[in-house]
């Protein structure tokens, strides 16, 4: 074991603690797959880093460090808050990146750029393999959420590292309102991305009067905890499979699901989200598409924690 330099850090929030925390161990050169694992266990976040350095391969495409994402129970080609985050940390530490304001991190999914948007940073969303998926694929997966086929505006497997299944529902109180059954998920094998728009259709509305009506032993409206919020979309993330119930924020879904919804017009080209109303936090991500088609990614991160491990 031996002492190196240690991070964590919160995505996606401007203030400490509100966000999706990430450890980050600036170091990871020498520890074995099983070691990552373990650290990544013990820590209890959804998400753990270890920076090493580039492949050749990395290095010959302009890569500034190379990225090892695990959550408590696996390994992940990709994942957004821990890319911003990682970045966040080891520009941080006193590293300069080859080029000003773009960062190249190199990870399972191969190549990924990072710029400075003004005083924020945004990755550029990897490229999306998507699909539709079938009535008996989906019922089984509804059942765990608690939704009626009636409740779901579109659906769509989505892969841009991680899969997720893409859910829109009619409006935000249908997402906040979700109690699912996270065993039975886990079961399923699938991780789930549900999202609503804030400013729902005539229609849209109504499905969510129906929706609030048929849960009158709730204490509350579960809009009432997003009140003059300026985000235009609630997310919700259910990944048991990977050992995490609900994510806090997540930036990979967020990437898949901003190409899905810009690209079938459910979405504008420019917007913001957010993630993890139901745990306290206050996640924000926001969402852009440039006039060559990319979707980038972007978010504010705080650092927390600043020391050493032993690892």
């Amino acid at each position: 074991m031996k002492s190196r330099a240690f991070q964590q850090v919160d995505v996606f929030t401007d203030t400490a603690f509100l966000g999706n925390p990430l450890a980050v161990v600036l170091d990871g050169t020498g520890l074995s797959d099983v070691q990552m694992q373990t650290f990544a266990a013990w820590t209890q976040l959804s998400e753990t880093t270890f920076v090493l350095p580039p492949t050749p391969e990395g290095a010959a495409g302009g890569a500034d460090y190379r990225v090892r994402i695990f959550t408590p129970g696996a390994e992940l080609p990709f994942a957004g808050h821990p890319t911003l985050g990682t970045a966040h940390a080891w520009l941080k530490a006193g590293n300069t990146p080859r080029q000003p304001g773009v960062l190249m991190q190199e990870c399972g999914v191969g190549l990924v750029t990072l710029k400075q948007l003004g005083e924020r940073w945004a990755f550029a969303a990897p490229p999306l393999k998507r699909s539709d998926i079938s009535v008996e694929d989906l019922s089984p997966v509804l059942a765990a959420l608690g939704l009626d086929a009636s409740e779901v505006i579109a659906a769509q497997n989505l892969n841009n590292g991680p899969h997720w299944l893409g859910l829109v529902v009619h409006d935000v109180d249908t997402v906040l309102a979700l109690e699912p059954d996270h065993a039975a998920l886990k079961k399923l094998g699938t991780k789930v991305g549900v999202a609503g728009k804030r400013q729902a259709s005539a229609t849209e509305a109504q499905h969510g009067l129906i929706r609030r009506a048929n849960r009158e032993a709730r204490a509350f409206a579960p809009s009432t905890r997003t009140a003059n919020d300026p985000t235009d979309l609630e997310v919700r993330a259910f990944a048991a499979p990977v050992g995490i119930a609900e994510d806090p924020v997540t930036g990979s879904l967020n990437a898949s699901l901003a190409q899905w919804l810009m690209d079938d017009g459910h979405m504008p080209l420019t917007y913001s989200a957010r993630q993890g109303t139901i745990l306290g936090r206050a996640g924000q991500v926001f969402l852009s598409q440039d006039p060559q088609g990319q979707v980038w990614v972007g978010g504010d991160v705080v650092g927390c924690i600043q020391g050493s491990v032993s690892l």
